[in-house]
């Protein structure tokens, strides 16, 4: 009886293990560089796609197209995270095309999103299912903030099989109750860890309660924080993980340099980093075809756009605050040649797309350093080479060390080419703006020699007391002045009544005949002085007081008389 009773438990805790065994997740291959596949036909992609990456000029896929696209084409959860430049965008539009071929949208329910965290990166995603469905008839929508709701809702309501929006917008359609996303079956979050920043976290988790739980997530940035990583592990579900190099590292094509920068003084502190800016751009000479100056707050964007019109450069600025038609007017111009410096902020670090990129100048070091990899990958984008220089001030000097901490290396230093600070301070405060930016013409300015000669005249104490009430009588109203004029006779009356009533008493007569000459002085004085102060308009003619013989003057002195009474 024991016997079996053991062998029951024994069968029991075999099952229960088997069950445990079968519901434990398998671990999951990690997908990095492919050097198999070789081509884009080995990627098992559908043929009018490989007729389109042919039209387009593209043989061989980058490491993150050969290690995301198999896996994205099983159905799989990706998570790829590769350097800026390497072809990301192409990781999930071309699988996302070939697995929507088969089927059709339906009004307002659109069966893939691609979501993204500005308005320039969701056009470039716009253009990107643009050149791969050229030989397929699937429909796409633009949601961006900054165009008409109207125009977007027409494409809503015939039904689009790609949907590529910003949250912001994205939530505004389907408030409206003009969207519905049960239907998506392929979501892609790009630039994952700016989406998944705190500011966007909110959004991110509800339209991802808004999608079915049985869809494909796909993932992609250039830089992916360990916090970070642990949000996308809520909404991936057992992902493929490409990483073709290592996190945050910069493409070794990219020649980086730094400047350190430290004032004169704190009020000539912005001019002069102005001035170096425009000095390192004449340096690069004929090497810089066109360059992005980033800065870090929208201010200094417009500041030092219109710092470098001023000075004859040709730059324009762009930033999330600017008219979307003028934002897509400066990026049209920079990507066709006709604009030569963009100055940006970090709205255009994520995914701008311009292949002939040269030159990046980072104006101000990047609060966060996940920033300085998106930034510098503005340049040296599809293998070619490019150059990028910052310019760090004592202030920044610990986000500049983050930066080197994340990215792994020193970034090497380059001379300050205006010198030391003596001889910044006098190169910086002595330029004018010119129409020709290779000649700078100096600005005339008043010289620290004719300030110092002029205190260098010996000034007594009353003088100097003489000087200052004289200059600031002449800015006083009439009334201020006279006032002021009252005040000082009356002080200088005080000690003189003093003096009169510790002297010997007069005899009655002479005291009656200098009252009544003070009293005629009196009233002639307030004659000249009636067209002048407003005070004085109001004392009438027949007013005897007597008037300047001090605070203590005898009570029956100051009474009026008639003279012919008296006589």
């Amino acid at each position: 009886m024991i016997e079996a009773y053991e062998a029951f438990h024994r069968r029991i805790g075999n099952m229960a293990e088997r069950a445990a065994r079968d519901l434990r997740p398998k671990k999951q291959p990690q997908y990095r560089e492919r050097h198999d596949l070789t081509k884009f036909s080995d990627l098992n992609l559908a043929p009018k796609v490989l007729k389109a990456i042919e039209d387009a000029g593209y043989e061989s896929p980058t490491p993150i197209q050969a290690g995301a696209i198999p896996p994205a084409l099983e159905g799989r959860d990706v998570l790829g995270i590769a350097q800026t430049g390497t072809g990301k965008t192409a990781s999930f539009v071309l699988p996302m095309i070939t697995l929507l071929s088969r089927g059709r949208a339906r009004a307002r329910m659109p069966r893939s999103l691609v979501l993204c965290p500005t308005r320039e990166l969701a056009a470039q995603v716009a253009e990107n299912f643009d050149t791969y469905t050229k030989y397929m008839k699937l429909t796409k929508a633009l949601l961006i903030g900054g165009v008409s709701f109207k125009e977007q809702d027409i494409l809503i309501d015939k039904g689009v099989d790609v949907l590529i929006a910003t949250p912001g917008r994205l939530l505004d359609h389907f408030e409206r109750g003009k969207l519905i996303l049960s239907d998506v079956k392929v979501m892609v979050v790009d630039e994952a860890d700016r989406m998944l920043d705190m500011g966007f976290i909110p959004d991110i988790e509800r339209i991802f309660g808004l999608t079915p739980f049985t869809r494909q997530t796909l993932f992609f940035s250039a830089t992916m924080a360990p916090e970070i990583e642990r949000i996308t592990n809520t909404f991936l579900s057992a992902p493929a993980r490409i990483e073709v190099a290592r996190q945050a590292t910069s493409g070794e094509n990219i020649e980086q340099h730094v400047v350190m920068f430290k004032a004169s003084r704190r009020d000539r502190a912005a001019s002069e980093k102005r001035h170096l800016l425009r000095t390192l751009i004449d340096l690069e000479g004929e090497k810089l075809d066109n360059a992005i100056v980033f800065c870090n707050r929208k201010t200094d964007v417009d500041i030092v756009s219109q710092s470098l019109k001023k000075y004859g450069y040709d730059a324009a600025p762009i930033h999330g605050d600017l008219e979307q038609s003028q934002r897509n007017a400066t990026l049209d111009g920079f990507r066709n040649g006709k604009l030569k410096i963009l100055v940006a902020s970090d709205v255009a670090a994520r995914g701008l797309d311009v292949p002939s990129v040269t030159h990046v100048f980072n104006f101000d070091v990047p609060s966060h350093a996940e920033d300085y990899v998106h930034r510098i990958g503005r340049t040296g984008r599809a293998g070619r080479d490019g150059k990028t220089i910052m310019l760090c001030e004592p202030r920044d000097e610990k986000n500049f060390a983050d930066v080197e901490r994340l990215i792994g290396k020193e970034i090497p230093r380059l001379d300050n080419p205006l010198g030391t600070v003596a001889e910044a301070e006098s190169t910086t405060s002595h330029h004018a703006p010119v129409e020709v930016k290779s000649e700078d013409k100096p600005k005339r300015t008043r010289s620290r020699s004719s300030r110092s000669r002029k205190s260098d005249k010996p000034e007594t104490a009353v003088e100097a007391t003489e000087a200052k009430a004289s200059e600031s009588q002449t800015q006083e109203a009439p009334e201020a002045r006279e006032e002021a004029t009252v005040a000082a006779k009356t002080v200088e009356a005080k000690p003189e009544s003093r003096a009169r009533e510790r002297a010997p008493r007069e005899p009655r007569e002479q005291r009656e005949q200098r009252t009544s000459q003070a009293a005629s002085d009196s009233k002639s004085s307030e004659n000249r002085d009636r067209n002048s102060s407003s005070r004085s308009r109001g004392r009438r003619d027949d007013d005897k007081k007597v008037v300047g013989l001090g605070d203590h003057l005898p009570s029956f002195i100051a009474l009026s008389f008639d003279e012919r009474s008296a006589s």
